[in-house]
């Protein structure tokens, strides 16, 4: 099946969510800066790092005539943007942190196409009160290691999950709902005959 639109990503938790709704798409995966900029907000930082992807993807597969989507998730905590950990201490740090609390998952859709359309997703998630000896075991499974806020929703995470008000895609890397409106924009429909 030919592709629809290119996927500015090598995530495998976007693909996965690509797949589910039917989307078939090529993999362009870009490397750009992801600093938050000195006193950036956290709805402004996933905004402009979507939106970089997809301006970087483009200008490099224009030539393909497809759409781009980008997109970019970061789970915040009182205001302050919780990347990947660094190192076991961080993501130990960032666990104890998230413990008993609720905290917001941000995410930003970008896609470029004929116009450029973008989309923000906020998600409340709360986890219940973990204790030091579940924070250590989670760790030593590897799943936290690469995922914004040591954790993952999809995984082994879920179980600290007390509750979601939200989006359960957007906190796994991309709100469908958005992306689907966002497509329809371009004249791609998720759902056709």
């Amino acid at each position: 099946m030919k592709a629809r639109i290119i996927l500015a990503s090598a995530s495998p938790r976007r693909r996965e969510l690509l797949d589910q709704i039917g989307m078939t798409y090529e993999i362009w995966p870009v490397h750009i800066d992801e600093s938050p900029r000195c006193n950036e907000a956290p709805h402004d930082y996933v905004r402009r790092i979507a939106a970089e992807k997809s301006a970087a993807c483009h200008a490099q597969a224009v030539h393909m005539g497809l759409p781009v989507l980008a997109a970019d998730t970061t789970v915040v905590l009182g205001g302050q943007i919780m990347g990947k950990p660094k190192d076991k201490e961080d993501a130990i740090m960032m666990l104890r942190r998230l413990s008993g609390r609720t905290h917001q998952v941000y995410s930003a859709v970008s896609l470029r196409g004929n116009e450029h359309g973008e989309a923000l997703n906020v998600t409340h998630v709360t986890f219940r009160a973990l204790s030091e000896r579940e924070i250590l075991a989670y760790w030593a499974t590897s799943e936290p290691a690469d995922k914004a806020g040591s954790y993952a929703i999809q995984g082994l995470g879920s179980v600290f999950v007390q509750s979601i008000r939200g989006s359960f895609s957007g906190v796994v890397g991309l709100p469908l709902f958005e992306t689907a409106e966002l497509l329809l924009q371009q004249g791609i429909q998720v759902l056709h005959e």
